[in-house]
């Protein structure tokens, strides 16, 4: 599944701006290049993640439902 680049949002609430897709240089597996869209107190503004691809299209158990890890909001 190829990633559609754009806004997302994390399921406790806060967004991100995905920027593409990336290889792990250890094992070359793919993983998600995302944005924080707010500024945190332990890592700064806008901060840089990756994620394994898999895990952020994963779903996660909330209140006895599953619901997706993120969801995507809108393209820029």
């Amino acid at each position: 599944m190829k990633i559609q680049i754009g806004i997302y949002e994390h399921y406790k609430g806060k967004q991100y701006e995905v920027m593409g897709e990336a290889f792990d240089s250890e094992n070359l597996g793919k993983m998600v290049v995302y944005k924080a869209l707010y500024t945190s107190s332990e890592f700064g503004e806008n901060a840089l993640w990756v994620r394994p691809k898999n895990d952020f299209f994963d779903m996660v158990d909330i209140d006895e439902k599953k619901i997706p890890r993120f969801r995507f909001i809108s393209s820029l």
